[in-house]
Order: structure tokens, then C-alpha cells, then sequence
């Protein structure tokens, strides 16, 4: 693949895996059986925002797309950073800055009212990783890191570098 793409080209590109990304996690959820944790779902916005820029930047006009792309960069680096905050976490370097995450705290009260108060769906710990891969003791977290920081170098080359002769 030549490198760099066209601009409408790039965010057509960057839409369409951000895409797969997004239908990944969703997969591994309804098949895999997987339940995200607050920072898992945080760490998906980023994705979307890299759709929303990446199909107008397919559209719009090439001054206007650059620019459009230039954001994506900065939004798949900003889910990066959440996906490094999320392994330090799990490696527990660090307390997650969700109050999601924290296990519920019951105090005082019958065991009704405890009851009544536990939330309907139980959560996911964010500081026990998830691994897709068996073999590959490498958490999803730790993959959408290297991801994001892959897909961010694509992007950027695709928009920053040199045009090659034709």
C-alpha cells in the first residue's frame, strides 16, 4: 500500500477500523461471553468520536479533512492513554479513577435494604484483566494500548508523510 493516502481515503480507513474495532469488543461481549468493566466502556468513546471524524473527513473538502484527521489522531491517542491508565490497573500500579470500579460498600441496614441497594446487573472489577487470547497472557486492555497506538501511527503517517513519486 502506498503511503501517504488520499485524506478521504485515510478517513474512510480510519472509520472502517475503528469500526471493527468498536464490533470486536461488542463481539467478544454477545459471543465470548465477556462483561466489560467501567474503563472498558470508557475506553470505547474514542472509537466512536474516530468514526464520527473519519466518514466526515471522507466527505469533506481536502483543506477541511485534514484537519478532521489531525482530531482522530488526537482521539485514538486519547483512547490509548485511557487503555494505559486501564492497564495500570489491572497491574495494579495504580487505584482506577472510576468510582465504578470499586466493589459496592454496605453499611448498616437490614439485609433487605442491602438488597434493594446492590445494583441489577453485577459489575465487572476494572484490576482483573480480561485475556482474549489464551496462550497470550497480554490483557484486551493492554491490546487496545498497542492498538491505538498502532492505529495512531497509521493514521498520522497516512496524514504527515512525505508523499511518494509516482
Amino acid at each position: 500500500m502506498r503511503f501517504p493516502l488520499s485524506p478521504r481515503l485515510t478517513g474512510l480507513c480510519a472509520a472502517v477500523i475503528a469500526a471493527a474495532a468498536l464490533g470486536l469488543a461488542f463481539a467478544t461481549e454477545s459471543w465470548g461471553g465477556l462483561v466489560p468493566c467501567a474503563l472498558c466502556l470508557w475506553e470505547r468513546w474514542p472509537y466512536r468520536v474516530t468514526i464520527a471524524l473519519g466518514l466526515l473527513a471522507a466527505v469533506a473538502p481536502r483543506a477541511l479533512a485534514k484537519p478532521l484527521l489531525a482530531a482522530a489522531v488526537l482521539a485514538i491517542l486519547t483512547g490509548a492513554g485511557l487503555a494505559a491508565i486501564h492497564t495500570g490497573v489491572e497491574f495494579r500500579w495504580w487505584p482506577s479513577p472510576l468510582p465504578e470500579c470499586a466493589a459496592p460498600r454496605f453499611t448498616g441496614g437490614s439485609i433487605a435494604q442491602m438488597l434493594a441497594a446492590m445494583p441489577a446487573r453485577p459489575a465487572k472489577p476494572c484490576d482483573d484483566p480480561t485475556y482474549l487470547i489464551p496462550f497470550l497472557p497480554i490483557s484486551m486492555a493492554a491490546m487496545n494500548f498497542l492498538f491505538s497506538l498502532g492505529f495512531a501511527g497509521l493514521v498520522a503517517r497516512s496524514l504527515f508523510g512525505r508523499p511518494q513519486p509516482r
